[in-house]
Order: structure tokens, then C-alpha cells, then sequence
């Protein structure tokens, strides 16, 4: 008997024509981690909100069809007893956090259960510890990095003990060295402890592997699902970009066999390309110096020269300290030139979000300077820095207050005495979300509702763009739309800084990646430089490709090498064993 069993279940939220859901049938099997991909509104976390017995009883609307728990059909009082069966982490944490300590939280729903205090101490003792929670069990929650506040939404679910996980892309936020350790977790949690996990993700090269059975959604329907390596060709051949980037690059190859890690991956390219003799280890990165030697030069120019133009942000020496006593940023000294697309990355509380807030003027530095289009900060008003500089923050809500997307355009442009000569039209068809001008921005989808944040802050056009976790929430086909909008943008002389924790958007994107680590910037140059060498920071492609070839990082470089090994290609095109 299948643990969930859904039967032409069709659901239309409040108010809407078209139905989010339609014609689902899907089994979840006892014990199974069962990955749900699909684009940005394509009903995945609605189909999650089914399972954890959220719909209809707390979000109305339309429904038809059958879902049944342990063979019994779910009716209403059925959806409330499943809340003590199945735990949901939603994709936005704050919205699940409603304590104001950290411990607090995480017992706030044994509470409610009225559980004995004992095993109450016990439970939240236990879960704290697992995640690594426990220096931070007095913690204001507002005051945690958007990670920590993952990490807590985590812990508050699994305190509870449920036997079903849903979890709707719950590495969001966190850094890929945070993300790898929640997905060994995850993996702990399904494999040694037999919990069920529905897991919808974007980040799929963290946790393609882990899946007994892949779902792919579009529209509100499932195209297909099944075992992931033949899901994965099905992709490949239907032009569908659900891949992550060892899966895609072997598909496109027509291997006969589809690795889902980097070790199985390794294993098959062994079979078509030599392994390269050791190198030493600064190697690649002298090779790389010579071959681009991006932004170094500025920072260390020869005596008695003297740059002409001046930079779009120079950061001189920025010490920056919070009220409570925490030292956010250490000594930083940076420039970045016009038309550069530089990405920040680094673990939760390096200090990138603190570093955007001073390049924009939302906080002023305790000791140095920032100069931005040559106006200091310290000495500029927001609203003067406001009209060449475009700032996205982390949460895109914080941007939108509006009935309409389109109001939402109009109110940047009215806000900054600009006039409308059809830039709004031009963004909406940009970033494919002119059919949503009338709709409310907080009905759409976390993927809509932060592309329609960044609309808002494009229509004004800023010299400087800078993004705070763009890609959060957003599925590899609009990413792919956004990398090469904003390196458009780029090459157009517009200045981009973007901070991620996405390794394969800046492999794919960025021209110069920074990094930082506890306030403190450790390493700067071409991205070629920074994540082929990286341990946790380095991208798929990177990892499967060391000691074959050097100066690769994307699916696109790994099949160019291919191509240029003609006993690859001859080996390819005819079977995997030669």
C-alpha cells in the first residue's frame, strides 16, 4: 500500500480561471525520497501543500479529485490529523517562524501538542544538537541569517517527529558548504531513520542522486515521472532543462549510461579522456594569471601610473560593526569597473548582504570609505544614490506593496520623476511576466514575485545593479533567461554585482567572482580562477573534469573538450566500453 495516493486530484486557488493542479495522479511510497522539479509556478509547492494537508482547509479554493493517506481518503478532519504525520518546511522560512528566540521556536509546536516538558527538553535538546543549533538557542530569530532561519524552520518541523518530510527548496539560502551538510542530513534522515521526503528543489546537483523517483511538472500537470536516469534522458530529448549539470552533459552525449554524482561521472569520462599528469598546485592558477588576469591588475597597478577613469565602486578599508557588538565587515578594500558582472559568494553571515547594504547606502562604514559613481556614501543621500544604483534585497516582498505588477513598475518611476516611454513593456517581456501586469504580486509564485521585484528595479534604469540572491526560488530555464539578461546587461556597460550561493549560475554567468569569510574578502579574480580551484565552491563540471582538462566549469566548455578529442568522439558514438 502506497504511503500517499493521489487520484485525478484538480485544485484552483481563490479567485483564480486557471487551476493550479490538474489531473494529478501520484503514488509516495512508504520510505522513498521522491524529488518534485518543474518551472516557477508550475505547481510544486501546491502539490506539497496537498500532501502536508494545507489544501483546501487553510488556503480555500476548488478541488476535485482524491488524495488518500495509508489507504484511508483524506477528509477534513483526516487533513488535520496529517499535520502530526507530515511536516512541511515552506520556501520562505520567515513565514513559518513565529517566536522570537531560537529555542523557543523550535518548541513551539511540541507546546501545542501539550507534550510533557521532560520530552520536550529532550526532543529540542536532541534536534539543536543535529543541527549544529546549539550556540544559537537564544538568538533573536530576526536577527539570524536567512541559512539560520532555514535551519531553525528545519528544526521546528523535525522536533515534531513527523513521518513524512515535504520540503519546498530548503537550501535556498544556504551556502553550498550549508547546503551539502543539509542534504547529508536529508539523506540520514531517509536512509539510516526511514523517513519519507517529498523534496522540491532547484539546486539539483546537491541532491539528484539521493532520489528514488523523479516528478516533473509544468502547468499544474506531471509530465513524467520514474526512475531518475530515465527521466533524465526523457528530459535531454524533450529539450526540458530540470538537469543538473553532470547528468545534462552525459545526455547530451547519448551516453549509454546516465551518472547521477561526480564519481560515477568520473568513472565514465576515464573511458573517453586521459587522466592529466599531476601539476602543482598553484599551476592553474599561474596559467590562469597569464591567460586572464581580470581585476588583480587595478588593485596592485604599477608605481607612477595613474587610471583615468574612475571605478564604479571603490571600497576603501570598511570596518562595519552592528549595534549588538558584531563585527560585520573587516578591512575591506575593493574597486569594480563599469560593465563588470561581479558575483559575491561565501558562507551565511560572511558579510556579503552587509557589504550590498554599504555599496547602496542603506548602512554607512565605521571606518573607510565608499565611493559609488564618485559620490561617498557617507555623504550622499539614498534618494541621490538611488538614481543610478538598482538594489534587489534578499526578500523580494520587501519590495512589492502594490495591487499590480504593473503598479509596482509605475511606482519606481513615479518615485524617481522618471517617465514610462515603454521601458515597462520592454522589462515585463524580459523577464517573462507580461502575463502577470494585472495580477497581484503577492498571489504569484516566489520565482514570479522576485522577478517581478527585479522589474521594479530595472525600469529605472541604474548604472549599478546590485542583487542580493537573485536566483532564489527560480527554476533553471529562468535562470538561464536572467544570467544572460544581466550579462547582456553587462556587455551593455551596465556594472552587476550579484551575491549567490548558486556555484553554477556563477560559473555560467560571472566574469569575476569574490569571496568572502567573516567579514573579511580572501579571494578575488576571474571565475575561472576562483571556483576551479575551490573545494566547496567549485561547480559540477569543475569536479568532474579534474586532472581530464583544465579551465573547465560549464556543461558547454565540458562538451567542447569532447568535441576536440577525437578518440571521445569516435568512442562515444560507439559504445561506453572501449
Amino acid at each position: 500500500m502506497s504511503l500517499f495516493k493521489i487520484q485525478n486530484l484538480t485544485y484552483y486557488y481563490p479567485d483564480r480561471e486557471r487551476p493550479a493542479l490538474k489531473n494529478i495522479n501520484l503514488h509516495v511510497e512508504e520510505g522513498e525520497l521522491l524529488l518534485i522539479v518543474g518551472g516557477s509556478g508550475s505547481g510544486k509547492s501546491t502539490l506539497a501543500r496537498v500532501l502536508a494537508g494545507l489544501i483546501p482547509d487553510f488556503y480555500g479554493g476548488k478541488i476535485g479529485g482524491r488524495v488518500f493517506f495509508e489507504g484511508r481518503e483524506l477528509s477534513e478532519d483526516g487533513r488535520r490529523a496529517l499535520s502530526t504525520q507530515a511536516g512541511i518546511v515552506f520556501q520562505d522560512p520567515e513565514k513559518q517562524l513565529v517566536m522570537t528566540a531560537v529555542e523557543a521556536e523550535i518548541a513551539f509546536g511540541l507546546e501545542n501538542l501539550g507534550l510533557p516538558q521532560q520530552e520536550m527538553f529532550r526532543r529540542v535538546a536532541e534536534v539543536m544538537s543535529f543541527l549544529n543549533l546549539s550556540p544559537l538557542k537564544n538568538e533573536f530569530t530576526a536577527n539570524l541569517s536567512g541559512g539560520q532561519k532555514q535551519k531553525v524552520a528545519l528544526a521546528s518541523v523535525l522536533v515534531m517527529q513527523p513521518r513524512v518530510l515535504i520540503l519546498d527548496e530548503p537550501t535556498s539560502q544556504l551556502d553550498p558548504a550549508a547546503a551539502d551538510e543539509f542534504f547529508y542530513l536529508i539523506e540520514r534522515l531517509n536512509k539510516e531513520m526511514g523517513y519519507t521526503v517529498v523534496l522540491i528543489e532547484q539546486r539539483l546537483e546537491r541532491c539528484f542522486h539521493l532520489a528514488d523517483r523523479l516528478v516533473v511538472m509544468e502547468r499544474g500537470e506531471i509530465l513524467r515521472e520514474g526512475p531518475v536516469g530515465e527521466v533524465a534522458r526523457w528530459e535531454v530529448e524533450n529539450a526540458l532543462p530540470f538537469l543538473p549539470p553532470v547528468a545534462r552533459f552525459f545526455a547530451f552525449l547519448h551516453a549509454p549510461f546516465i551518472p547521477l554524482t561526480v564519481k560515477e561521472g568520473r568513472r565514465e569520462l576515464k573511458k573517453f579522456l586521459p587522466v592529466s599528469p599531476a601539476r602543482p598546485p598553484d599551476a592553474g592558477r599561474r596559467a590562469s594569471e597569464n591567460n586572464n588576469p581580470g581585476p588583480f591588475p587595478l588593485l596592485t597597478m604599477p608605481k607612477g601610473q595613474v587610471k583615468q577613469e574612475r571605478a564604479v565602486v571603490e571600497i576603501k578599508n570598511v570596518w562595519f560593526t552592528y549595534p549588538n557588538g558584531r563585527e560585520a565587515l573587516k578591512g575591506i578594500n575593493c574597486r569594480v569597473e563599469k560593465g563588470e558582472f561581479v558575483v559575491i559568494m561565501g558562507e551565511n553571515a560572511a558579510g556579503k548582504t552587509t557589504l550590498l547594504k554599504q555599496i547602496v547606502g542603506l548602512l554607512k562604514p565605521g571606518r573607510g570609505s565608499v565611493v559609488v559613481m564618485e559620490k561617498d556614501t557617507r555623504t550622499v543621500s539614498l534618494a541621490e544614490l538611488a538614481r543610478d544604483v538598482g538594489y534587489l534585497a534578499q526578500n523580494p516582498d520587501d519590495h512589492l506593496f502594490q495591487d499590480t505588477v504593473e503598479k509596482e513598475l509605475l511606482f519606481t518611476l513615479n518615485n524617481l520623476s522618471l517617465a514610462d516611454d515603454g521601458v515597462i513593456d520592454a522589462v515585463l517581456d524580459k523577464l517573462s511576466i507580461v502575463q502577470h501586469r494585472d495580477a497581484n504580486p503577492r498571489d504569484l509564485s516566489s520565482g514570479e514575485r522576485q522577478r517581478v521585484a527585479l522589474a521594479a528595479v530595472l525600469v529605472a534604469r541604474p548604472q549599478l545593479l546590485v542583487l542580493d540572491e537573485p536566483t532564489r526560488g527560480i527554476d533553471y530555464r529562468l535562470k538561464k533567461e536572467l544570467g544572460a539578461f544581466l550579462k547582456e546587461l553587462a556587455e551593455e556597460g551596465l556594472t552587476v554585482m550579484v551575491v549567490t550561493h548558486d556555484v553554477e549560475f556563477a560559473a555560467e554567468y560571472a566574469g569575476r567572482v569574490i569571496m568572502m569569510f567573516d567579514g573579511m574578502l580572501v579571494c578575488d579574480g576571474p571565475k575561472d580562477r576562483v571556483l576551479g580551484t575551490s573545494m566547496f565552491y567549485a561547480p559540477q563540471m569543475a569536479r568532474l573534469f579534474k586532472d581530464f582538462a583544465g579551465g573547465v566549469l560549464t556543461v558547454k566548455e565540458g562538451l567542447a573538450k569532447i568535441r576536440s578529442n577525437g578518440d571521445a568522439k569516435k568512442c562515444l558514438s560507439v559504445n561506453a566500453d572501449c
